[in-house]
């Protein structure tokens, strides 16, 4: 064969007249049956909207543990998806932190609602969230309360 002349092998193209150029490899692109015009799965990472993990210890049976809510289209492994976007949305004011915690030099009353804390983290209305809850005195019971059914009730 000579100098600058490429072989016709099954697949592959020469390019000549082109001084530098190298063969390019062309492959038949198959698809395998069922996979013709399917979305990938979902990841969660892919979700659009709001997504929130919300931690729950010390709460008792059936009320601890950690679940993923997404709002905005709403899903995720939270027991009560629906009106928990909800109370959230009611909740979310232009300017204001949603899960801010209670102004330091409050007055609350002298009450415990018991050992349950909770950690939401993710992020709501395009901000970054990283909100912690408990219930040591009538404050941090009624922060904890006005995020019904986002954190359980605990009716004490």
């Amino acid at each position: 064969m000579a100098a600058g002349a490429a072989s016709a092998a099954p697949g592959v193209s020469g390019v000549s007249g082109v001084p530098g150029a190298s063969p390019v490899s062309v492959s038949p692109v198959s698809a395998s049956p069922g996979s013709v015009g399917a979305p990938p799965p979902v990841r969660p990472e892919d979700r659009g909207g709001d997504h929130l993990t919300v931690t729950v210890r010390h709460a008792g049976a059936g009320k601890d543990g950690t679940y993923e809510l997404y709002c905005h289209p709403g899903g995720g492994s939270h027991p009560d998806v629906r009106r928990a976007c909800r109370v959230l949305d009611g909740r979310t004011r232009w300017g204001r932190d949603t899960f801010a915690p209670v102004q330091e030099g409050s007055v609350c009353t002298l009450q415990y609602g018991g050992p349950a804390t909770a950690h939401i983290t993710g992020t709501w209305a395009g901000r970054p969230v990283d909100a912690r809850y408990d219930r040591r005195d009538g404050c941090a019971i009624s922060r904890w309360d006005g995020l019904v059914p986002v954190l359980p009730g605990l009716g004490r």
